[in-house]
């Protein structure tokens, strides 16, 4: 049987591979099955039904602890921030394991101890789950499901109608990928590359120099801080598994327009920019996990990154680019001059980040 004909690890890794297996494969199946506000073929962060949002996410991580994280965090960050991004607020998760024989017990309750402190960053719990165990050597120690639900909060409603004020006829009722118009401005909320880099690090024992942590943790009360004290956010999305590149060409692709983005404005860490030219990675393309694109009306733009700075998780945001008519697709204005066409990558360059 060959590669066409059977998953392979592409297909997990965010971009063009896996998007195509979803695509034509999970939401085939699945479209049309629900009345959902926001449902399964439209492929956001999350699903909306009615005034609550709705999120399923597992973790596979290689290795389990990881610079500046481990799987549980991991796993609760995850979905607490793809339902921050339609604009609800997490209030309730269900928590499935899946452990291999032989994991230590006391790596077990590192993970669970983790789990909690992220938690009560986020202000959520877990209320359900399940667990499961299967034969030594078949998972690398564990995988675990999060999933989580979600709900309408004043500061979405205060967000939308500053939106409104400033765009005529706005009727999302939420944060979409498809919101953005000619003319808003994107904001990173900080650097990029750093959970990648941190799981690869760990994967491959390699040393960088330096001591590159993943950014890893919730977003959820930041995000609901942004949305009820600025406004004017229209779409947010988290850049994870295929990276920036990845994330704004969706956007792109969904909100049919162009994005111009200035390689001079987009935040990178020096030893992570090093790392990815050492091992000829592009930092656009790797993972992040405690990062979130913010697409906002330009009237607000200035103020959004205000407020972004002045917190600890947005200190390095910075507006990075704009909507467009010009063109569709993703374009980078370089320091060197010119344009460069930032395409979805095939998959994350590091394997198994989440």
């Amino acid at each position: 049987m060959g590669s066409k004909d059977a998953v392979t690890m592409l297909h997990g890794a965010g971009g063009t591979v896996m998007h195509a297996l979803v695509r034509d494969y999970i939401v085939k199946y699945f479209s049309g099955l629900s009345n959902a506000d926001v449902p399964l073929e439209a492929l956001d962060d999350a699903a909306a039904i009615g005034d609550i949002v709705l999120k399923s996410d597992s973790h596979a991580v290689k290795p389990i602890f990881f610079p500046g994280g481990d799987i549980g965090r991991l796993a609760i960050s995850g979905t607490v921030n793809d339902i921050s991004c339609l604009g609800a607020e997490p209030y309730a998760l269900a928590c499935g394991l899946v452990l291999e024989e032989g994991l230590p017990l006391s790596d077990l309750e590192r993970i669970l101890a983790s789990m909690r402190q992220t938690c009560i960053e986020a202000g959520v719990g877990v209320v359900t789950g399940d667990t499961k165990v299967v034969e030594k050597g078949s998972l690398g120690g564990c995988v675990m499901n999060v999933s989580g639900i979600g709900r309408r909060t004043k500061a979405l409603e205060s967000n939308l109608e500053v939106v409104r004020q400033h765009r005529r006829g706005f009727a999302a009722r939420w944060v979409l990928d498809a919101n953005l118009s000619v003319g808003d401005k994107i904001i990173l909320s900080g650097t990029i590359g750093d959970h990648g880099l941190a799981v690869l690090s760990a994967q491959q024992g390699l040393n960088f120099g330096s001591e590159i942590k993943s950014d890893v943790k919730p977003l959820n009360r930041l995000i609901q801080r942004l949305l009820g004290e600025v406004g004017g956010v229209v779409t947010m999305k988290d850049p994870t598994r295929g990276g920036l590149a990845d994330a704004l060409n969706e956007l792109s692709e969904k909100s049919k327009i162009g994005i111009l983005i200035y390689e001079d404005k987009i935040p990178v860490r020096r030893d992570v920019r090093a790392a990815c030219e050492m091992l000829g990675l592009d930092p656009l393309e790797v993972g992040n996990e405690g990062k979130v694109i913010v697409g906002v009306v330009p009237a607000k733009a200035e103020q959004a990154l205000d407020f972004l700075k002045k917190t600890e998780e947005g200190r390095n945001a910075e507006i990075i680019g704009e909507v467009t008519r010009d063109f569709t697709g993703v374009a980078m204005q370089t320091v060197v001059g010119g344009k460069r066409i930032i395409t979805r990558p095939v998959g994350d360059p590091v394997p198994r980040i989440c």
